[in-house]
């Protein structure tokens, strides 16, 4: 699988060509009559999921950024668990990591601004490396992803010569530059079966890789990383909800305990899950994963009751629409890698993104 990587000398140049941006002066945040008429139709979008008391607070913010989205050429890509004024209401491209990614590699703006943690910003950056990357607060980073170092996958070479290491995407581009070839929760089993190998290292979430394994005939090594949202989920939780109601339906993501997946009707990413709820449209439903995504898909699926068990993701939450404003209005928290670094982690992206189409 071919990966078109340019030149370290290629980049350099392209990191001198970015357009220069300066602050834009903005005008008082107020709630007036002209703003709630201009944002009404994006008030439609979430009325089930924000109380229209706090309309009032979002409103103003929400238009500054969608004009200013405008005067940056700007695109903003958020994922499935960001806040609904975030995710329907600001929000060019959303998605999973994988979709995320994809659309990433599509858009024309000058300006991407992340609606994730670090390591989606750092994706976001090695697929668009001519481009000015923002991640709106730069602390927004991940268990999963801190708990594997370059280091680490070095030794793994080592232990494990000849086997080929598929790394998730929640890692830095640091650890992707290690490896031969990114994964998602929604494309690891095919990966994982690309190589057309009897054994392959998945890291470094633990519990996907023993999810995969259960999909495939491949061996499947794994490390113990683990994400601090999902891996709170356990069996004993999910069977009291089906026990306070046999109708309820139970949606799992891969990144949780074995003992959850048990319990789950289904398994699958964050796409497939919303995906599966709309398609079947259950009476009630658990979505074990971060829970403003139950958020935003009970705003598209008011029909459907959410049993939301809250487990919120702490670096998902430092991602707000005032951030946003900030980092466009002062274009901050600008994400940049390491150019030999993201010439080897653009590989391993590349590939993947490859394999899909």
């Amino acid at each position: 699988m071919a990966a078109i990587t340019p030149h370290v000398e290629t980049e350099f140049a392209r990191a001198e060509a970015r357009p220069k941006f300066k602050p834009v002066e903005m005008t008082a945040l107020d709630y007036t009559p002209e703003i709630e008429a201009e944002t009404a139709h994006l008030y439609e979008r979430v009325k089930d999921v924000v109380p229209s008391i706090e309309w009032p607070f979002f409103a103003p913010t929400i238009k500054a950024i969608n004009d200013l989205k405008e005067t940056r050429n700007a695109v903003i890509l958020a994922h499935n668990y960001m806040t609904p004024e975030i995710f329907h209401c600001v929000a060019d491209i959303v998605g999973d990591s994988l979709q995320l990614a994809k659309e990433a590699a599509k858009t024309d703006a000058d300006v991407i601004v992340q609606c994730g943690v670090h390591f989606m910003a750092e994706t976001a950056k090695l697929i668009n490396p001519e481009k000015t990357v923002l991640i709106p607060d730069s602390r927004a980073g991940c268990s999963l992803a801190d708990s594997i170092t370059p280091e680490d996958v070095r030794g793994l070479r080592e232990k494990y010569p000849g086997v080929p290491i598929v790394t998730y995407i929640n890692t830095s581009a640091a650890v992707k530059a290690e490896c031969d070839i990114t994964c998602t929760s929604s494309n690891a089993v095919k990966v994982v079966e690309s190589f057309g190998v009897d054994r392959v290292l998945l890291i470094p979430d633990e519990y996907l890789a023993q999810y995969v394994a259960t999909q495939t005939d491949v061996e499947v090594l794994s490390w113990k990383g683990h994400c601090e949202v999902h891996e709170r989920f356990t069996g004993p939780e999910l069977r009291a909800y089906r026990e306070a109601d046999p109708a309820t339906r139970i949606i799992a993501h891969p990144e949780c305990p074995p003992e959850v997946i048990a319990e789950a009707d289904y398994t699958g990413s964050t796409a497939n899950m919303i995906d599966w709820v709309k398609t079947n449209k259950p009476e009630k439903v658990v979505l074990v994963t971060e829970c403003s995504m139950a958020d935003n898909v009970a705003a598209e699926t008011p029909e459907v009751e959410f049993v939301r068990p809250c487990n919120l993701c702490p670096h998902m939450k430092r991602i707000t629409l005032q951030n946003i404003l900030d980092a466009l209005v002062y274009m901050r928290e600008e994400v940049d890698v390491e150019p030999t670094v993201a010439a080897k982690a653009r590989r391993a992206v590349e590939r993947m993104i490859n394999l899909q189409s």
